[in-house]
């Protein structure tokens, strides 16, 4: 092989690496520690009441919506990124504008998640809402995170 199909071929590899990485962090990445945090209080440690409960239910099944539908612009965004570094081999402008799409959309899904932790913190009880509070807090700052 020459020098040059040599390049073409660690470029590929290269690529197809990167692409691998991207696919596995943003498809198989675990539930964020802060949902789980929150999930297991609301449900298990908190003495919700009837109402509370169909509230919180209707919260998190809108938001379930709303997150598999940004989850799906970041698949999409996934596809445009590995597509942008098959055409161009490097960092260029179009391999950083689907990088900075991306970003825009993992941000989106936070706001979006904040948002939604703050509706459900409305549902609670003074007492309640100090407890989720501190689990939020935690679930936070816990090294790892």
């Amino acid at each position: 092989m020459t020098a040059r199909r040599y390049l073409l071929v660690a470029l590929v590899a290269f690529a197809a690496s990167l692409a691998a990485v991207l696919v596995a962090r943003f498809w198989l990445v675990p539930e964020p520690q802060v949902e789980s945090e929150v999930h297991m209080l609301l449900h298990q440690r908190l003495t919700l009441d009837a109402a509370q409960e169909k509230r919180i239910h209707a919260l998190e099944a809108g938001f379930a919506l709303r997150r598999a539908a940004l989850e799906g612009e970041m698949r999409a965004d996934n596809q445009r990124l590995a597509d942008a570094i098959a055409a161009e081999h490097g960092y260029g402008p179009k391999v950083g504008e689907a990088v900075d799409r991306s970003h825009h959309v993992m941000g989106q899904l936070q706001k979006e998640t904040l948002q939604h932790i703050f509706a459900m913190r409305a549902v609670l009880r003074p007492d309640q809402a100090a407890q989720f509070d501190a689990a939020v807090v935690k679930a936070l700052t816990q090294p790892g995170q």
